[in-house]
């Protein structure tokens, strides 16, 4: 009976772990592919399993996320910020718009130093990745703040079949270690593991990047009944590399791997402690996330060199300081109309970030030098949702929901005047239906509301902290429609192409700008693209894959958005050779462009193009891997940005110039594993 509520089971919870073997002969090997075959409320859902996550070469751990179809993972500054993201003709800076979570815990962080919804994947350890579910658009019930372009849920393992010791080293002195074992605990299974990872980079001035990581996992019963009890820690600082002048590569005055300001860079930590437990009876089914975590940042950036202090220079350190409890319940029976089939849901989600300090401050070289902005808040959200699903027959199904969103924000400002507490409520409507399959054939329409909220410190602000000018208050809620319509075909043995077309539109809002202090005004823009994904496992051995998502972003009033993404092409060859021969390989490519600058488009960045390549050979107790990333040693820029920057001489107006990142050189890493 339940088997078409199959996406809901996948993609509201986490699966149940599968052991990691080390005998690849003995996986099925259609798991390399994205799992696009199973019953979905939408053409653009999917899911991805440790087989495909396991041979897929990295360079940065935010490059998970890229098996998402569409989405890009950048980085502007050092290894231990978090990435910049792009998925659907938004630039999602640090996650904004794309919400993700790990065994439950939700990493976007409101009201953030940085930048609002900030999602940063560096605790994650990659290979205790089982699966990452991902949906994308405004269309599901059981998601909210941060979610309008998209969702990620990623579940680490229960257990494991071996113990894993790995070592990876490689130039630019790349040092990584890795240890993880489970065993039987009473009526359990416990699985630990960590990680160091040390990293200089081919940067002029050293990243010296140091990072550890831990995880612990007690689990009891299964996916369907039992009890998870999880921690981890991650602690990481880093020197940074930010984005730099075209025009300072050009006149020589730095390389195009240098640097203007040395002493950028930072350290964050984050310890989490979570309990999940599962309940299912015959026709119902119940299940609960309870989570707590700290989090702490120190960040150092010059975006603009000397253009605000000549004398000092314009560096800026951003300070986070928090504790975030919460919990989710969600509650699902299953019935029998006559002949029909529904699932209904209802669920209840409760979240409180207490931020200690949040602050802004100018620098030079890491020393004090004034405080923009220190302020302590308490924002609360509570979030609750119903959702009916129904199989009307065979060939239809319906998916109707409806979410409300209540939130309050709390703000002790050093300024009185930016002191305050507001409240807002929105609500979310969503509706699907599902057609088919006829000739392997399937049909999917959604419609959806969404939102994100605005960072806390700009819903309360009337002052500007470094003029002490009016300042409107920013919008708590942002409202966002979107729609959408795909199909899914399996018409051709061993191939699953999916095709979307899709519409998402953002309110007027203004936005609180973490680097400045303040709030900048942004007009309503509408999104519209078309994607284009494909999975063929050609024969038992050899899997092909190729995404194409074609966007286009346009302010209401006319104008591009800029560092919007308008073509993102990935493609991937998967190689794992029959058992008796045991070599395996895996070939990437990654490419994006026609990325405006400006909103009058005359400015535009440089297509990126990339190709990483992975290959090893597997024993039963063992393994060795080359990575070779950035294959064809590109030159083009990880990312851009055109804004006002000014050098020692320049005028005090600045000048207007494209920023960039390089994409660093080709490097060369290997690794070996024994498994125990």
């Amino acid at each position: 009976m339940r088997a078409f509520f199959l996406s809901k089971a996948i993609y509201a919870h986490p699966v149940e772990s599968e052991p990691l073997t080390a005998e690849l002969d003995k996986i099925n090997v259609t798991e390399y592919a994205k799992d696009l075959t199973g019953p979905t409320a939408s053409v653009s859902q999917g899911r991805v399993s440790y087989v495909q996550l396991e041979k897929r070469p990295l360079l940065r751990i935010g490059e998970l996320l890229e098996v998402v179809p569409g989405m890009i993972a950048t980085q502007h500054s050092g290894p231990g910020k978090a990435n910049q993201y792009f998925l659907r003709g938004f630039n999602l800076d640090h996650g904004t718009d794309f919400s993700a979570s790990i065994d439950g815990i939700p990493l976007n962080l409101p009201t953030h130093a940085h930048g609002q919804g900030y999602l940063d994947l560096n605790s994650l350890i990659p290979e205790m990745v089982e699966s990452i579910a991902f949906q994308k658009g405004p269309y599901y019930a059981d998601v909210g703040d941060f979610s309008s372009a998209g969702n990620a849920r990623i579940q680490t393992f229960n257990r494991l079949s071996q113990g894993i010791a790995k070592l990876a080293v490689g130039e630019d002195d790349f040092y990584r270690g890795l240890l993880a074992d489970s065993s039987q605990l009473g009526k359990g299974d416990l699985v630990y593991a960590g990680e160091f990872n040390f990293y200089n980079g081919p940067w002029v001035h050293s990243n010296d990047s140091k990072q550890y990581k831990g995880l612990i996992k007690y689990t009891v019963g299964d996916s369907a009944q039992g009890l998870t009890l999880l921690g981890s820690a991650y602690h990481g600082r880093w020197k940074a590399t930010d984005q730099i002048p075209q025009r300072a590569v050009e006149q020589g005055l730095i390389s195009r791997l240098g640097t203007i300001d040395p002493t950028d860079g930072g350290e964050s930590s984050r310890y989490s402690l979570g309990v999940n437990w599962r309940h299912h009876r015959a026709n119902s089914s119940t299940h609960i996330t309870a989570y707590g975590f700290y989090y702490d940042l120190d960040l150092y950036s010059n975006f603009t060199f000397f253009l605000e202090d000549p004398l000092n220079g314009d560096q800026i350190h951003q300070k986070d300081r928090r504790w975030v409890v919460g919990t989710e319940a969600e509650h699902t029976w299953f019935l029998a109309w006559g002949e029909r089939e529904v699932a209904n849901t209802i669920g209840l989600q409760f979240r409180h970030d207490a931020i200690g300090e949040v602050g802004l401050f100018h620098t030079r070289a890491r020393k004090s030098l004034s405080t923009v902005r220190s302020d302590q808040v308490y924002q609360s959200r509570v979030g609750w949702y119903g959702e009916s699903e129904i199989k009307w027959n065979d060939k239809f199904r319906s998916v109707v929901g409806l979410r409300g969103d209540f939130y309050n924000f709390d703000v002790n400002s050093r300024l009185p005047e930016n002191t305050g507490d507001r409240t807002d409520f929105i609500a979310s409507p969503k509706l699907s239906f599902i057609l088919g399959p006829w000739a392997k054939t399937e049909y999917f329409i959604n419609a959806g509301y969404g939102f994100h909220s605005n960072d806390a410190r700009g819903v309360t602000a009337t002052v500007d902290p470094e003029t002490g000018m009016p300042l409107k208050q920013v919008n708590p809620l942002v409202r966002s429609q979107g729609a959408e319509g795909g199909l899914k075909n399996q018409g051709i043995p061993g191939l699953t192409t999916t095709l979307a077309v899709w519409y998402l539109a953002l309110d007027s809002e203004l936005v609180f700008v973490g680097d400045a202090g303040t709030t900048e005004p942004s007009g309503s823009s509408n999104r519209y693209g078309v994607e284009w994904t494909n999975s063929y496992q050609l024969i038992s051995w050899l899997t092909l894959e190729a995404d194409f998502a074609f966007s286009k972003a346009k302010f209401a009033g006319g104008g591009e958005v800029p560092n919007s993404l308008g073509r993102v092409i990935s493609a991937g060859v998967t190689m794992d050779w029959p058992a008796n021969t045991r070599f395996f390989g895996a070939l990437r490519l990654r490419h994006y462009g026609d990325s405006p600058l400006t909103e009058g488009g005359n400015v535009k960045a440089r297509s990126t193009t990339v190709l990483n390549l992975k290959a090893g050979y597997n024993a039963k107790q063992w393994e060795i891997a080359l990575d070779v990333l950035n294959l064809l040693n590109s030159e083009d820029p990880d990312i851009a940005y055109f804004y006002d920057s000014r050098l020692p001489g320049e005028p005090s107006s600045g000048v207007p110039d494209i920023l960039f990142h390089p994409v660093i050189p080709r490097s060369i890493r290997g690794s070996v594993v024994v498994r125990f």
